[in-house]
């Protein structure tokens, strides 16, 4: 059997149960990962609350979860290059919160063998979205790259991967976590009034694109204002001001290509993934509570 979290309707965190589930076999190109971490999204608590409903309705009883780590444990019909055995990185929509998932073998990677699982099971989702983001607003070396929640799961993959990229970046968030981001290599300025000011002094150059990962208005309005080139701001946050502003509305494009891309960049490195905290599945509900305060650092992750 296999411990797996479902909600049978949508409200707070308490919906959240841990049920005993048969695991699927896999079918032809697919295989089956014995789940050891999951990463916790604000995207999962959204969709948990109904907050999503328009955009992805529940289908209840209904999983949840969008990036894990584990171990192969059974392969199906034509499958190459992934065998029983080998430890993994990937991704299976609305499902990671599994102590089994079954998903096609290209949605994985190998998970580099200096990866704590904690650290593997948080980085597909977040990391993904980060870099696709950073490829649609086309930032590049010389740049200046202002990133709203910067010391959150995407900010702080979004933060190393442009300072790989060779871009300067300013970073908002509280001052709690300045000393974090500048330990990651970015310029710390405070949220709150003045917020346009501060990175103005910040980065006298100028900045040349934005990322909120936010989703205040404050940070939209203020990534407008200093950005002249409204397609190189974006958000990925479901906030209305972004249309009004003319800000781009910011998806993830995952692949293994891309996934296979931060973890070279983590065994070069050049990326480190903070874990705020390993929580077992069991408390998968305080896990969305922590979610829910909008103040973690780095990532939540749900062990197995």
């Amino acid at each position: 059997m296999s411990r797996t979290v479902v909600f049978s309707a949508y409200g707070g965190p308490e919906v959240l149960e841990v049920v005993e589930t048969e695991p699927d076999e896999p079918g032809p190109g697919a295989i089956r990962v014995r789940v050891r971490a999951a990463g916790v999204q604000p995207f999962d608590a959204l969709f948990r609350g109904g907050g999503a409903h328009a955009y992805v309705p529940a289908a209840f009883p209904q999983r949840l979860g969008n990036e894990f780590a584990g171990v192969v444990d059974a392969v199906g019909e034509g499958v190459t290059g992934v065998a029983a055995g080998d430890e993994v990185v990937g991704w299976a929509m609305l499902a990671s919160y599994a102590e089994h998932v079954v998903v096609p073998a290209g949605q994985v990677v190998a998970k580099p063998a200096s990866m704590p699982w904690p650290e593997a099971g948080v980085l597909s989702a977040s990391g993904q979205t980060a870099d696709t983001a950073l490829e649609k607003l086309r930032v590049g070396a010389g740049d200046t790259l202002l990133v709203h929640a910067a010391a959150g799961g995407v900010g702080t993959f979004a933060v190393q991967i442009a300072r790989a990229l060779g871009a300067t970046v300013v970073g908002t968030a509280s001052e709690r976590n300045h000393a974090y981001l500048r330990d990651l290599g970015a310029i710390p300025v405070a949220y709150g009034d003045g917020l346009a000011e501060r990175v103005r002094a910040a980065a006298p150059h100028g900045v040349d694109a934005a990322l909120d990962a936010a989703g205040t208005v404050e940070a939209l309005e203020a990534s407008a204002t200093l950005v002249a080139d409204r397609t190189r701001t974006g958000t990925i946050a479901y906030q209305p001001a972004a249309e009004r502003l003319g800000v781009q509305r910011l998806g993830t494009e995952r692949s293994a290509d891309r996934l296979a891309r931060l973890t070279a960049l983590y065994e070069k490195g050049d990326l480190k993934v903070r874990i705020q905290e390993a929580i077992p599945v069991e408390e998968v509900a305080r896990a969305h509570r922590l979610i829910e305060t909008g103040h973690t650092t780095g990532k939540l992750v749900l062990i197995f």
